[in-house]
């Protein structure tokens, strides 16, 4: 099991983590409502674990440009 943390505007790759021993309570995924479970995380059929977030350009980006965030893909 592999976790891929991708941004969620970009869908630029962030980071990847290769440890089958990582718990999602490691990973702080606990913290997580149901809701904000399904719209951060998702899980391939390989096992692997695809989680959204936002990367430092597009955080700078929305954050100098809030409007971008009633666009549907603001930052491709």
């Amino acid at each position: 099991m592999a976790v891929h943390y991708v941004c969620r505007h970009c869908k630029s790759a962030i980071g990847s983590i290769h440890n089958h021993l990582v718990s999602e309570t490691q990973l702080g995924f606990h913290f997580l409502t149901t809701e904000e479970r399904s719209d951060i995380i998702a899980y391939n059929p390989n096992g692997d674990i695809m989680v959204k977030v936002v990367c430092d350009y597009c955080r700078e980006a929305i954050e100098n440009n809030p409007e971008l965030v009633l666009m549907t893909s603001p930052l491709q």
